[in-house]
C-alpha cells in the first residue's frame, strides 16, 4: 500500500500546474462559489483568493510530502530500534527520535513547500480572478504577484515607466521568497545545534 501511495504522489508532484488551474476552475471555483460563500453569507462568483488558496495547497502537497517521505526513510532504522530496545513505546519513539532527528528536514521541506507556492502562478492566475483591488474577505477576487508580471509582461514595453513597475513587482516576489528561504534555512541551523 505504502508504495502505491508514493506512486500516486509522484504522479500528482508531477502534473502540470496549468492541469491543476482547470480542475480548480471546474470542482474548486465552483464549490467556493456554490457552497463555501453561502455557508458564510458571503457573495462570491468563486473565483476568489480561498479558491487560490486552496488550489496551491492541493499542488503544493505531494511536492512537500515527497521531501517528508525521503527525511523520514534518511533517518537510520537503529534510532528506532534503540529506542523501542530502551522502552520506549512507539509515540515515545516517534516523538523523541524520529521527529527530533528529522526536524530539520521537516523544517526545509515546509520552507520550500512556501516557496514554490509563492511562485507558482498559472494555476493561481486561472482560478484568483484577477481583479486589480484590495480584497475584503477570502471570497473577493485578488491579483497575485506572479499573475501581474505574468499578464502584463507582453505590454511593459508600449508604457513608459510600466517596464519599472513590473520589475519593482518581481523584485518584491524575489525579496519574499528569499526571505522564506532564509528563515527556513535559520531555523533549520537552530534545530541541528539543538539536536
Amino acid at each position: 500500500v505504502l508504495g502505491f501511495m508514493h506512486s500516486v504522489i509522484d504522479i500528482l508532484a508531477g502534473i502540470p500546474s496549468v492541469v491543476y488551474g482547470v480542475w480548480g476552475i471546474l470542482v474548486i471555483v465552483p464549490f467556493v462559489g456554490d457552497n463555501l460563500a453561502p455557508f458564510f453569507n458571503a457573495e462570491s462568483s468563486g473565483y476568489s483568493i480561498l479558491a487560490g488558496a486552496l488550489v496551491l495547497a492541493v499542488m503544493t502537497i505531494p511536492y512537500v510530502l515527497n521531501m517528508l517521505i525521503e527525511v523520514f526513510n534518511s533517518i537510520a532504522v537503529e534510532y528506532k530500534e534503540a529506542s523501542l530496545s530502551l522502552g520506549a513505546t512507539y509515540w515515545e519513539t516517534i516523538k523523541f527520535v524520529v521527529l527530533k532527528k528529522g526536524l530539520s528536514g521537516i523544517l526545509s521541506a515546509f520552507g520550500l513547500g512556501i516557496s514554490k507556492a509563492l511562485g507558482e502562478t498559472i494555476a493561481v492566475l486561472m482560478v484568483v480572478g484577477n481583479v486589480v483591488q484590495f480584497p475584503k474577505s477570502v471570497f473577493d477576487a485578488g491579483y497575485p504577484l506572479p499573475a501581474l508580471i505574468a499578464n502584463n509582461y507582453g505590454e511593459m514595453m508600449s508604457i513608459p515607466f510600466y517596464d519599472s513597475a513590473l520589475m519593482l513587482a518581481a523584485l518584491l516576489l524575489f525579496i519574499i521568497v528569499i526571505f522564506f528561504n532564509v528563515a527556513a534555512r535559520y531555523l533549520i541551523q537552530k534545530t541541528t545545534i539543538t539536536q
